[in-house]
């Protein structure tokens, strides 16, 4: 008869080692969401500006509630193209490889083929005021990236000018060089995906 209570403990001891364990993992390997993403017992709480209460410093008041910027990123899986959608903006960039041959500014077929794609959406979008910038990699004098990224730019902006042929649309175009990289210039995946040229415009249309 005593043998009944020593099981009853025995299971009772197993349990709490294992929900021992499964705390000590958890501790060990951190959180399993990232801070701010769990779950809220509530709903969060509606704040009364006037309440007394709520510690602000003399004559601050409460900043407007606004909308945040929300940015997708898709990539196609050779790294050659790359969209970018906010709630403001569309940011199409192309890899300079698709659009030019080396150290050029002369645009091929394919580009020309991918221009018109982006053209397209620019059309959908309603948009009229559309953004062409140029940028290279480190490598090179800066004076040198700076002159090819502002000439790939207006190959670009020639093109995409031609396929809209709307007189509202206006253009603003700029050559950075290797200003603003957005990835590693020591290597050579990285300079290629800095050496780019993107189009940019308003998201005005649906």
């Amino acid at each position: 008869m005593t043998t009944t209570p020593r099981l009853t403990l025995t299971l009772a001891t197993a349990t709490l080692l294992v929900l021992t364990n499964l705390s000590l993992a958890r501790a060990d390997g951190g959180p399993s969401e990232p801070p701010g993403t769990e779950p809220s017992a509530t709903a969060p709480v509606k704040i009364d500006p006037t309440d007394p209460d709520l510690k602000l410093p003399e004559g601050a008041t409460l900043a407007q509630p606004k909308v945040l910027d929300i940015k997708s990123v898709v990539e196609d899986q050779s790294g050659d193209e790359r969209r970018e959608d906010t709630n403001a903006d569309v940011t199409f960039a192309l890899q300079a490889e698709v659009l030019f041959g080396k150290d050029s500014a002369k645009l091929g077929a394919e580009a020309k083929a991918r221009i018109a794609t982006i053209a397209e959406e620019i059309k959908k979008q309603n948009a009229t005021q559309v953004r062409v910038f140029g940028f290279t990699d480190n490598l090179g004098s800066s004076a040198h990236g700076d002159v090819l990224s502002r000439q790939r730019a207006n190959a670009v902006q020639a093109v995409l000018d031609q396929d809209l042929n709307d007189p509202d649309v206006t253009f603003e175009v700029r050559g950075y060089g290797e200003q603003y990289p957005i990835a590693d210039n020591s290597t050579e995946e990285g300079r290629k995906k800095n050496r780019r040229v993107e189009v940019s415009f308003p998201r005005t249309g649906q």
